[in-house]
């Protein structure tokens, strides 16, 4: 089935269409909806018509910045996608049906959505694949099907730049998928064929040896072609941009890709150069740059662990040298995240933990006094508060903080037992064994094989603690 401008209907298809036209300029959504639905039984193939029915969709509902974030919470568990996916196999018609019927109701459905882009392409309907999947890829940028799907709606359309554009993300995201690799290099061969006049051959004024001026060269490339290799496209990609960036040194852009195709493959120190100059250039504002440095620091040092030599006699030491690094890299750039963001209290937990481990009890107090502010962190922040006093030797304090915690920690899960035996310990420490043993004993009830709480209730039976 081929899609139809508004040109290659019929007069009755574009008088429905124009009353749905109307209906919508006049704010009557429902008639509009309508009208548009019924045209589109009729010609499921009219383009124009599905654009006019999605914006007549979400000016229904009134759809704004907070579709997308609904959106992000995933597919629809609706009955009708579920109908509409058994209608895919032997009916994609039908499936499309029931894709906009559900998109009327909810055109945030993301179930909805890839239901009509499944369908879409199933009949050969690109355009309105596009239109859906283009949707979809707004609320999850790394989605890599929806980012496949794209590329090959893309193709279909006859969009190969676009369609190569995603090809080559997904293979900065997968550079060993043999499947992708084959699939862009076929989309690249009809691209040379279509550039090089493949396509007339046949016309009477292009022969078959005009368009094959060197057939030394076409053999050549065509014996590559078969010997292209896992990795090889991404590689020879990856030159392709460092080629052009040596012509075009301010593409940020370019940039980007370039260090994402070297983070995949792990060269990550000409990823992190990369990474660095941009930061440079945007004067370290974007935190996603910031965060790529961040996560690709941690991978380097992880591979360098991984590449020490087990019977080297320095073994230990290098072990601990690389550590010793990682974990100041790590403290230094959540420090340098508090700086840019104080008033974000998670980066100020994920600071006091870090403190905490290195040993910097009093710094780490501070994050956290700030840190239990923030709801989502206030038990967690509690807890740490309380093991930091404790470790001063301010008993009282450390008691107080743990007990808060605990009665706003309803749950009893594994987090609540480490709190539940912190408070214990700290009573253990104080000379209250009674007390001691009644936190060990509400874990012992629940969980025995926890750290060594048998062992201490045991032992405070054994030696008639118990005894009234």
């Amino acid at each position: 089935m081929a899609e139809k401008s508004i040109t290659q209907v019929s007069r009755a298809v574009r008088e429905q269409y124009d009353k749905g036209k109307a209906a919508f300029q006049r704010q009557n959504y429902d008639y509009a909806i309508a009208f548009f639905s019924a045209v589109l039984e009729q010609e499921p193939g009219f383009y124009e018509c599905r654009e006019a029915l999605r914006a007549t969709q979400f000016k229904k509902v009134g759809a704004s910045s907070g579709f997308f974030k609904k959106m992000l919470s995933g597919a629809s568990s609706s009955p009708m996608v579920a109908k509409g996916q058994l209608a895919l196999r032997n009916n994609p018609l039908e499936a499309l049906k029931i894709a906009e019927q559900i998109l009327n109701s909810d055109p945030s459905s993301t179930g909805g959505h890839k239901l009509l882009a499944d369908a879409a392409l199933a009949t050969e309907l690109p355009k309105t694949a596009i239109l859906s999947l283009e949707i979809l890829i707004k609320a999850n940028p790394k989605d890599q099907d929806v980012i496949h799907d794209l590329a090959r709606a893309y193709a279909a359309a006859g969009e190969t730049e676009k369609s190569g554009e995603r090809y080559e993300e997904l293979i900065r995201m997968r550079p060993h998928d043999t499947k992708i690799n084959e699939e862009y290099k076929n989309l690249t061969a009809r691209a040379t064929m279509a550039e090089g006049g493949y396509d007339n051959i046949g016309n009477s004024q292009t022969s078959y040896r005009d368009i094959m001026k060197d057939q030394g060269e076409a053999v050549k490339l065509e014996q590559e072609n078969r010997q292209v290799k896992t990795g090889d496209i991404a590689n020879r990609l990856l030159q392709d941009y460092e080629k052009r960036l040596q012509d075009d040194p301010n593409n940020v852009k370019l940039m980007r890709n370039i260090a994402e195709m070297n983070a995949n493959q792990k060269h990550y120190d000409r990823a992190l150069e990369v990474y660095q100059q941009i930061a440079s250039r945007e004067g370290g504002a974007d935190p996603g740059i910031q965060k790529a440095i961040s996560e690709l620091t941690h991978k380097k040092h992880e591979q360098a662990l991984a590449s020490l030599d087990e019977s080297a006699p320095d073994y230990a030491e290098q072990i601990a040298r690389l550590t010793a690094e990682r974990e100041a890299f790590v403290l230094e750039e959540t420090r340098q995240r508090v700086d840019r963001y104080p008033n974000d209290l998670v980066i100020r937990f994920e600071l006091g933990e870090l403190y905490f481990k290195a040993g910097k009890i009093k710094e780490a107090m501070g994050e956290f006094q700030k840190a239990q502010n923030n709801p989502n962190k206030r038990v967690q922040a509690l807890s740490f508060l309380g093991q930091c006093f404790a470790k001063q030797g301010i008993y009282p304090l450390a008691v107080r903080n743990l007990e808060t915690a605990l009665k706003e920690k309803l749950t009893l899960d594994e987090e609540k037992k480490e709190i539940i035996y912190a408070l214990g310990s700290v009573f253990e420490k104080m000379g209250k064994n009674k007390e001691a043993i009644d936190q060990f004993q509400e874990i012992y009830a629940v969980d025995i094989g926890y750290k060594d709480v048998a062992a201490k209730v045991d032992s405070f039976y054994a030696s008639g603690g118990g005894a009234q």
